[in-house]
């Protein structure tokens, strides 16, 4: 693999077929490409893994199966790289890994979205074109330095330095890897940071300058002047296809995707259709890619790009594509940058100097918008990431003896290193993970009545986003204390959704008009309407709806920063369950049960869970609303809610307060191995005590006096059945809604105890009675929490279980 020169493989048929002249296939050849495919998916999904700590993609896991078959690793030793990849394979495996390429790009152009890119704003436009005009001016003197300290000769010799050369050498550094760039900012969660949609925005042009970029110049790379005409037929067949081939795609298309009528027979032609466009621009002199890229790009988006994606995208990114990237990998001879002793320091500084070029010239460019100069490096260090594009030129380059082994090296380990760096240092810069610093804002209770709530409402369906308008139309918001909703629709992260991502930043109603959208899309614009329609109504609401993608392991993280972005005061999650046609709560998902709990864990302001049962559905002069009130945090918070309710002219609210004496005020108290744990814990108690009564007391002093819409009363509660019978008889009175606490914080023995029996734990005792369907409530809840004073563990049930081999020490107390 050192020696430039052209290889010739000797192979020989031991039992040649009369008519084809050629060995049994299926016996000779399909099981050396089925153990090759194998190989290379199974080790670059272990790489995956490996690297997943540190947030690398699949694409360097996959140039890593290659580099594992380099020397000094496995390629050390001929005979398993024989065995693995022998010669009479090699055929094979570049056929069906360049196939797999074609169709990776075909996708590629699938997924991309043309309406948010010619929407863009005129800062990731600038910042964009600042990242592709300064490596092409700086780069043909970094080659030139290269050439100059790299001596020609021996083992690894150098290419002459040609006008192509130099060009290929440019183009590389230019591009950006937009779907590398999206699963970098999702997995740090950033995509819905000020950072993060400046970063994504920029890469969408910058991607789209880079196919411009290969269209024009690439060809004069590989074939010189006689390009000109090889540019020329590929803009006309561009046009072509674009104003010509898909109004007609489109007539076949769009009627039988509105109606379902597609099968795998018909798909069978959207690849032939990617095979002869490949095919076109192959024969006119440009790459097959361009073709494919084209193709995808002139289909229908939206339900039919779905459609596609979902039955291919597994196969040519799972299987196909690692081939051709694996390939890569192992063309990659890191032995030729230390082959001159005496120069390979150089040679790194050189690969070095290659990694800052487009850093500096994005920074340049942020300094004219008045970015910060940290924010201006991350955002140089995300647009340096690099994809398939670049790998694909150099690829090209190799295959035509444009780059010999020492500067496919050089320039190839840059581009990987651009990519790998990215992630660290921006996680260990930015440290997306770490806890939000305590902010009494973040909190309705600690909210000036003349301020602005800030609300984040999460929604994953349009009937939910219809409950939460319901819910803060309660909240009686005015032109002296308004409300600005940032409405959120949850969509999972399922495979190539890079243009998800990208499509509906700051911009969801670009997809307004297409036809035959895609659920996910389709979904998106109902939630868009349903709270554009609310905002309109209501002068002192303001409405902002986004789309956020993500695993749904790690969305609430994205809820978390968004809310910490938006400074947000209150975060609104649907339960989990929602009223079916028998008039029950029937489970949805419990998945989304998943994301509420992880939201409320360490949410960096105050979290309510709304369980809707038709709230505000049905006209009603006065809607009852029940606040009952135990004490603690949680309870306070709640209160809070409740006593902004009280100003809506519908609206009569019930403040119950339940005072515990005898069990139910036991306070349960942990014995800790410090001296002052037990005096510690009491006098906390005591503290959350005065606090209750001072809140309580302000209420009454304030609201009860002074509004007729408003009561305040007191239930004694002695023993764990007086709960479910006082609440029994709320019920019979009547109520629309309740407002509780989550109760986290209570630190009582008695609601310990009855927490045991929770079903849904993020409700909390009173909450977890009133959702459940043997209750035979038919009343809505708000159970909200408080920020500030942490979330449950809900991986573990709470138990008396002893703690450090002690018994917990139980301390009796009751209200005055």
């Amino acid at each position: 693999m050192a020696n430039t020169a052209p290889a010739c493989y000797e192979v020989s048929i031991i039992n040649p077929n009369p008519i084809w002249k050629t060995d049994n296939v299926l016996r000779s050849e399909l099981p050396l490409l089925s153990f090759q495919i194998a190989f290379v998916v199974a080790v670059s999904r272990l790489f995956f893994f490996i690297y997943k700590p540190f947030h690398q993609t699949n694409l360097i896991s996959q140039i890593s199966v290659g580099l594992l078959l380099t020397p000094p690793l496995l390629g050390s030793f001929p005979k398993v790289f024989q065995f693995i990849f022998p010669a009479r394979g090699i055929l094979n495996i570049e056929v069906l890994s360049n196939f797999g390429l074609i169709y990776y790009v075909f996708l590629s152009g699938l997924e991309m979205n043309l309406n948010t890119i010619l929407h863009v704003k005129k800062k990731a436009a600038s910042i964009a074109i600042a990242g592709v005009i300064f490596p092409m001016v700086l780069a043909p003197g970094l080659y030139a330095l290269y050439r100059k300290y790299y001596h020609n000769g021996g083992l690894f010799p150098l290419e002459a330095g040609t006008l192509n050369a130099y060009l290929l050498w440019s183009l590389v550094l230019t591009v950006t890897g937009f779907p590398v760039l999206a699963h970098t900012l999702s997995e740090l969660k950033l995509v819905y940071t000020g950072l993060g949609k400046t970063a994504l925005t920029a890469a969408m042009i910058s991607d789209t300058y880079g196919w411009i970029l290969f269209v024009l110049f690439f060809p004069f790379a590989i074939n010189g002047k006689e390009a000109v005409y090889t540019v020329l037929s590929t803009v006309l067949f561009i046009l072509v296809c674009i104003f010509v081939v898909r109004p007609i795609l489109l007539r076949f298309i769009d009627p039988k995707t509105e109606k379902d009528e597609w099968d795998d027979n018909q798909l069978l032609f959207v690849v032939m259709g990617l095979l002869a466009c490949s095919c076109i621009t192959d024969i006119l002199g440009a790459h097959g890619i361009v073709g494919a890229f084209v193709y995808g790009l002139i289909l229908p988006h939206g339900k039919f790009a779905d459609l596609v994606m979902s039955i291919s995208d597994d196969f040519a990114g799972g299987f196909l594509a690692p081939l051709f990237f694996a390939g890569t990998g192992m063309r990659l001879i890191s032995n030729s940058i230390f082959y001159q002793q005496e120069h390979w320091p150089f040679i790194i500084l050189i690969i070095l100097l290659l990694c800052v070029i487009k850093i500096l010239s994005i920074l340049f460019a942020t300094l004219f918008f008045g970015i910060r100069v940290q924010d201006g490096l991350a955002l140089g260090l995300l647009m340096n990431t690099k994809g398939a594009m670049a790998l694909i030129m150099l690829n090209i380059a190799w295959d035509r003896k444009i780059f010999y082994v020492p500067t496919f090296a050089v320039i190839t380990s840059a581009v990987l290193l651009m990519t790998v760096v990215v992630s660290p240092i921006i996680n260990a810069v930015y440290r997306p993970r770490k806890r939000f610093e305590q902010n009494k804002l973040r909190t309705i209770q600690k909210l000036r009545i003349d301020t602005e709530i800030r609300i984040i409402a999460c929604v994953h369906s349009a009937r939910q986003a219809t409950s939460m308008i319901n819910i803060m139309e309660s909240f009686n918001a005015t032109r002296l204390s308004p409300i600005h909703v940032f409405a959120m629709y949850l969509t999972e992260f399922s495979g190539r959704a890079a243009a998800l991502v990208a499509a509906h930043i700051d911009k969801p109603s670009s997809i307004t008009g297409e036809q035959n959208l895609s659920r996910s899309q389709a979904e998106l614009e109902n939630i868009k309407n349903t709270f554009d329609a609310f905002g309109e109504t209501c002068d002192a609401v303001r409405i902002e709806t986004s789309n956020v993608v993500s695993a749904y392991e790690t969305i609430h993280k994205d809820i978390h920063h968004s809310a910490n972005e938006k400074r947000a005061s209150l975060i609104l999650l649907p339960f989990h369950k929602q009223l079916s046609s028998e008039g029950t709560l029937e489970e949805t998902s419990v998945v989304h049960k998943d994301i509420n709990q992880n939201v409320m864990q360490h949410a960096p302001c105050s979290v309510g869970i709304f369980v809707d049962r038709d709230y505000g559905s049905i006209p009603k002069t006065k809607l009852r609303v029940v606040m009952l009130f135990v004490g603690g945090p949680d309870d306070r918070e709640a209160l809070a809610v409740a006593w902004r309710m009280a100003g809506h002219p519908k609206i009569q609210l019930s403040v119950v307060r339940m005072v515990l004496f005898d069990k139910a005020a036991e306070v349960e108290i942990c014995y800790d191995t410090e001296e002052q744990g037990i005096l510690s814990d009491v006098m906390d108690n005591e503290k959350q005590k005065e606090l209750d009564d001072e809140y309580i007391s302000s209420f009454r002093l304030t609201a009860v006096n002074s509004k007729d819409s408003i009561s305040y009363s007191e239930i004694d509660v002695h023993s764990g059945e007086d709960i479910p019978a006082i609440l029994g008889e709320l019920e019979q009175n009547g109520c629309d809604l309740y407002v509780v606490g989550q109760g986290n914080c209570r630190n009582s023995q008695f609601f310990t105890n009855l927490l045991e029996w929770c079903e849904c734990l993020e409700l909390g005792v009173i909450g977890d009675i009133l959702a459940s369907n043997n209750f035979g409530c038919r009343s809505s809840i708000l159970v909200v929490q408080q920020y500030g004073y942490g979330g449950m563990d809900f991986r573990n049930k709470p138990t008396n279980n002893h703690v450090h081999g002690f018994d917990s020490l139980v301390v009796k107390t009751q209200y005055s």
